[in-house]
């Protein structure tokens, strides 16, 4: 059991080795050797636990996918509106990138995935399992009359992605000189804008509920 743990936190940190690499060198100077050199080992300790640099690749999409259902679950938590919950994710989601910023350009370029449809679809389905999450507290926000209902939780939960995807390849492209949490910010600001119910709206909202309510 105890090597098991200490073979998953070996491959955490090759992973997270890969990401680094990626973000100095780029996705084609992704190397064995560069992997080996960021976590401190020799190359051939680093085949006792991959085969090649596609294996990497996998790795490091399993990661992005383990840290963004740390991301979600620890959210879901969050005793606090879903309105806040969506906000705080974004927060979260800044700081994860922050810290990994090759993660969009894993995720968003084609250098990753062509001619491999199985990883493909891995990239697709994390990405879809964070919609559906952000989708699931749109939903919960219409709901309690927070969030407009005459646009879909699916449509608004894709906008937040964008919200935050443009950011954070400015950010990757400037080697971290874009500050892409002051523009979330403020691109927050007008996204809240084009989806909140007004006040006035709430109040009407939680009446009418009220009122169905002492009926049945």
């Amino acid at each position: 059991m105890a090597r098991k743990l200490q073979t998953q936190i070996r491959q955490e940190q090759i992973a997270e080795a890969a990401l680094e690499v990626v973000r100095a060198y780029g996705l084609r100077g992704l190397s064995m050797e560069r992997v080996a050199r960021q976590v401190g080992i020799v190359p051939s300790a680093l085949y006792r636990h991959y085969r090649g640099k596609g294996d990497i690749f996998d790795a490091m999409i399993d990661l992005i996918r383990q840290k963004l259902g740390e991301l979600t679950a620890g959210i879901a938590e969050e005793p606090i509106p879903p309105v806040d919950r969506i906000r705080a994710l974004l927060a979260r989601h800044v700081a994860l990138v922050q810290h990994f910023q090759a993660i969009p350009r894993v995720l968003f370029s084609d250098e990753t995935w062509v001619g491999n449809p199985a990883r493909k679809a891995r990239l697709y389905e994390t990405i879809k399992m964070y919609l559906s999450f952000v989708a699931g507290l749109v939903r919960e926000a219409q709901e309690e009359g927070t969030i407009r209902r005459d646009v879909s939780a699916d449509t608004i939960a894709v906008m937040y992605l964008g919200l935050f995807q443009s950011g954070a390849v400015l950010m990757f492209m400037s080697d971290g000189g874009f500050d892409v949490a002051r523009h979330l910010e403020r691109a927050w600001v007008a996204f809240l804008e084009g989806i909140h119910v007004s006040a006035e709206n709430v109040t009407d909202h939680s009446q009418k509920r009220a009122k169905r309510g002492a009926r049945r």
